[in-house]
């Protein structure tokens, strides 16, 4: 990831990850500030052995008689600062819960740890079979590494920064690869810092030049489409949205990458794509406060798809993929667009507008039929697009759709076996009677009633290849009061985890190939 740029980009501060096989005792943690141990819900006589002063942490369990977490310290020279934890619902320790369950079990563990803002931590798993210590360890890994990360803040008086520098994973067989969960952090993290940047510090200009530093550090062909080229693209849909922004800067940015052996004008094998509207107003359909105070997250689904890109970089994917960014404000001006206005889009579908505050759909109407033209043999896109979705499923889960049925379960599947968790939502043909135009060759949605997240879908169908399996993911678990999962935050930074489990463990289902 690049260095820190103007406060665009994170600090790339490097935690390093150590690992320990084997045993571990009090003298092995030699100046270790913090332990953390997970443990099944009723650790057997030998759980309690595997960890340093174990027994005294078992007496302490024993006298409190409940509770899920406890804080202590070990008698050791660095006064070593222990959280045990008691995993819920494991049984014997034979059987895990399920990702989502675990990954919220280990946040809880990492928000007892944060407090303690030890330099360096151990992670130790005890008491569990040997086939599920590799995975508990990573996901506290995950949650360690999550809990350590500040949001930007622009506060006069700043507050004591983290002071991780090291995490050392204990008590594994043997040495474990975590390459995978050292990207997945540093893209959640990626994700998660763009989406909480204010309106006015990540402007359009400023998120082009965050991505431009982006694209060199990882050396990504970088092609900015800004409004003049899209006017000759003939982008109308996406331009419409643009056209009441206060300032130029508005475009749609791609992004290449190409592993290395593979040749730089290969096509896609996927393109991921992602809504970029970093304010919306609501445009002439002007939103309420509430509704409008927090549409600096409405990037979101760009800050997933540019986030997903530098992991697959990073986990050196053998696979070219393209990203393609929708980038603009909607606002209300003078040359706002409005109802009933008829606009083009870059395919030549012709669109009647019906309500300025479903921009999203429209900015990346023209993103997915210009990210068509190459072809790819899958495009998933990401976008906070939809109430509805919110209305239909709450912001624990997003939403999906597919134009390939087949592949649904592989959704669901993906975003179990991750802990982002996805439920699908029809595409059948006969919701676009719900969206079909007098005027134009579509309504950009419907004047009222239900369903718009699947009307939305079917609209943006429209611009994607019939030969391209696509997925299209609607972010109604981008933002959720208390965070989500291992995430601490009202910002969850959903989605990228969820895309590399779908990209790397089921490419061939995704694919077709």
């Amino acid at each position: 990831m690049a260095k820190k740029a103007s406060n665009l980009l994170p600090d790339t501060a490097t935690i390093r990850v150590l690992q320990h096989p084997g045993r571990i005792s009090t003298a092995t943690l030699g100046k270790t500030e913090h332990l953390l141990v997970i443990f099944p819900a009723k650790p057997a006589a030998t759980a309690w052995r595997q960890c340093p002063d174990g027994g005294r942490l078992r007496a302490l369990r024993e006298r409190r008689k409940s509770g899920e977490v406890i804080t202590a310290r070990l008698h050791t020279p660095a006064n070593t600062g222990v959280t045990a934890g008691f995993l819920p619902a494991s049984g014997n320790g034979k059987q895990l819960p399920d990702r989502f369950s675990v990954l919220s079990f280990a946040g809880k563990l990492a928000a007892a740890v944060r407090q303690d803002n030890p330099a360096s931590i151990a992670v130790l798993a005890a008491g569990f079979p040997a086939e599920l210590v590799d995975g508990l360890l990573k996901d506290l890994l995950l949650a360690l590494r999550a809990h350590f990360f500040a949001l930007p803040a622009f506060t006069s008086k700043r507050t004591p920064a983290a002071r991780l520098r090291s995490i050392k994973l204990c008590g594994a067989g043997q040495r474990m690869a975590v390459d995978r969960q050292t990207a997945e952090a540093d893209a959640l993290n990626l994700a998660r810092w763009l989406t909480a940047l204010p309106p006015n510090k990540l402007d359009a200009k400023a998120y082009r030049r965050a991505i431009e530093t982006l694209a060199k550090t990882h050396g990504w062909e970088s092609n900015f489409l800004d409004e003049a080229r899209l006017k000759r693209l003939g982008a109308g849909a996406f331009l419409a949205v643009a056209q009441g922004n206060a300032a130029a800067g508005a475009g749609i940015m791609q992004l290449r990458y190409r592993p290395a052996g593979v040749p730089k004008k290969r096509p896609p094998l996927i393109s991921l794509a992602g809504k970029g509207i970093i304010f919306d107003t609501g445009g002439t359909n002007l939103k309420p406060f509430k509704a409008m105070l927090d549409m600096h997250c409405d990037m979101a689904g760009s800050a997933v798809a540019l986030a997903t890109l530098s992991a697959l970089t990073a986990l050196e994917y053998p696979q070219p993929v393209d990203c393609w960014l929708a980038i603009t404000e909607n606002r209300l001006s003078n040359d706002a667009y409005k109802s009933r206005d008829i606009v083009t889009a870059s395919n030549g579908t012709t669109i009647e507008v019906i309500h300025t505050d479903a921009e999203g759909r429209m900015a990346l109407a023209d993103t997915l039929a210009l990210a068509g033209r190459d072809k790819p043999k899958a495009m998933v896109d990401f976008a906070t697009l939809t109430g509805s979705c919110v209305a239909a499923l709450t912001d624990r889960y997003s939403g999906a759709f597919c134009n390939r049925e087949d592949l649904l379960q592989t959704l669901i599947d993906a975003g179990r076996q991750c802990g982002e968790r996805i439920w699908p939502f029809p595409l059948d043909d006969d919701f676009d009677a719900d969206i079909r135009s007098k005027a134009a060759d579509v309504l950009q949605c419907a004047a009222g009633g239900g369903g718009d997240h699947i009307q939305a879908a079917r609209f943006l169908q429209r611009f994607v290849p019939e030969s391209t399996t696509w997925v299209h993911v609607d972010l109604s678990a981008a933002t959720r009061k208390g965070g989500l999962a291992q995430v601490p935050t009202e910002i969850t930074g959903f989605g990228v985890r969820y895309a590399l489990q779908l990209i790397i463990d089921h490419e061939t289902t995704l694919t077709g190939g």
